[in-house]
């Protein structure tokens, strides 16, 4: 398993923009396990995306996929930055 922790800071006031963006393409996707966003409790800016894949190659595969470079592309100009990144080993 190979899994994912992120949070990203919308643009202010874009935070719901940019959840829509990330959720769109995230259906069906081929060996994903787990694909959730969330609304940051305390920053009304900053969204966290957990994602669990069977494999880091799938992850690799999926980004490749239209619906998910649709979905980045949407999703691109809501961004204002990467707050941060941590690699996991789901159990």
């Amino acid at each position: 398993m190979y899994g994912l922790i992120g949070a990203m800071r919308a643009v202010s006031g874009h935070r719901e923009e940019l959840i829509e963006a990330l959720t769109a393409g995230s259906e069906g996707l081929p060996g994903n396990v787990l694909y959730a966003i969330a609304a940051d409790a305390q920053d009304p800016d900053v969204v966290w995306v957990v994602e669990h894949w069977r494999s880091r190659e799938d992850h690799q595969a999926s980004l490749a996929l239209p619906q998910v470079q649709e979905a980045i592309a949407r999703g691109r100009p809501h961004i204002a930055g990467f707050e941060s990144r941590v690699e996991t080993e789901p159990r």
